[in-house]
């Protein structure tokens, strides 16, 4: 006898009060909602900024402990509207380890491990990662699709991307070695991790003249690391724009700014009723 298989659970809707939570925390579709971004913003601004006064002797001497209770008063929010995100999402867990749960999380983090650790609130100026929720406040939606298009340019170019980054780490530990063995310790290059250094600062034109060849042959290898420097330096450039090209043909229309609260991925059509990434009611 054959049983049917039963459908897999479907995850209960947020209740009205989580609901409206979560319309206002995490969208700005409504006043509510944007109103809560913009505030949201100005005390990430703040924030960043007293942590960076703070780093000032002169002000730290003066207005030190002011500063001080501004910080906790500021995490002590951040705390609160933290939790309140993972209160009103279907899925705490999934938002507790995507992007913006994490940059959250560090947002508060540094301000108890100074508790512990001094030093460490200069970590705060993270906050400033927290902007990034601009796009959302100002219903920018068209750039939410110009990230998502980035993005998947990213995904799509990470293949070659990554035999190009080995094939690169391949020469660059092979110059090294060579100027080590031309060299020697005498002209600076006393082992091959250095000359691996040098190579990979020779290569990315950056030169800071820390260590360089003194014969003649150290010299000529110097030159071919150089020229072949400039030559690489457009290759992942090609390959990136080349799918971004192709990305920006195949999903080249708006998007809203309307967040899933399930996945809690963005970028929906102005027309979807559901999330195009889990299925869930929008």
């Amino acid at each position: 006898m054959r049983y049917a298989k039963k459908s897999p659970k479907e995850e209960k809707p947020l209740s009205p009060t989580r609901a409206r939570l979560h319309e206002i925390i995490f969208e700005s579709d409504t006043p509510a909602g944007k109103l809560f971004d913009v505030v949201l913003l100005v005390a990430i601004l703040l924030s960043v900024l007293a942590a960076i006064l703070e780093s000032v002797a002169g002000i730290q001497n003066r207005y030190g402990v002011l500063l001080y209770g501004v910080e906790w008063v500021f995490t002590i929010l951040f705390t609160i509207e933290y939790f309140f995100r993972l209160g009103c999402v279907l899925r705490p867990s999934r938002y507790a380890t995507s992007f913006f749960g994490i940059v959250d999380l560090m947002a508060i983090f540094p301000t108890y491990l100074s508790l512990f650790v001094v030093g460490t609130q200069s970590l705060l100026v993270i906050r400033v990662l927290r902007l990034l929720r601009l796009f959302r406040v100002f219903k920018l939606g068209r750039y939410l699709g110009e990230a998502r298009q980035l993005v998947d340019a990213l995904k799509a170019s990470r293949a070659k991307i990554t035999v190009f980054l080995l094939t690169v780490l391949s020469v660059v530990i092979i110059m090294g070695a060579l100027m080590y063995l031309v060299e020697g310790p005498e002209n600076g290059f006393t082992n091959i991790p250095r000359g691996v250094y040098w190579a990979i600062v020779t290569m990315t034109t950056v030169g800071y003249g820390d260590i360089a060849p003194r014969t003649f042959v150290g010299q000529t290898l110097a030159a071919v690391i150089m020229v072949l420097g400039y030559g690489i330096i457009a290759v992942p450039t090609g390959i990136f724009s080349a799918n971004m090209i192709k990305v920006s043909r195949l999903t080249g229309h708006s998007v809203t700014t309307q967040g899933c609260p399930s996945c809690l991925s963005e970028g929906h059509d102005e027309d979807a009723v559901f999330c195009k990434f889990c299925g869930t009611k929008l």
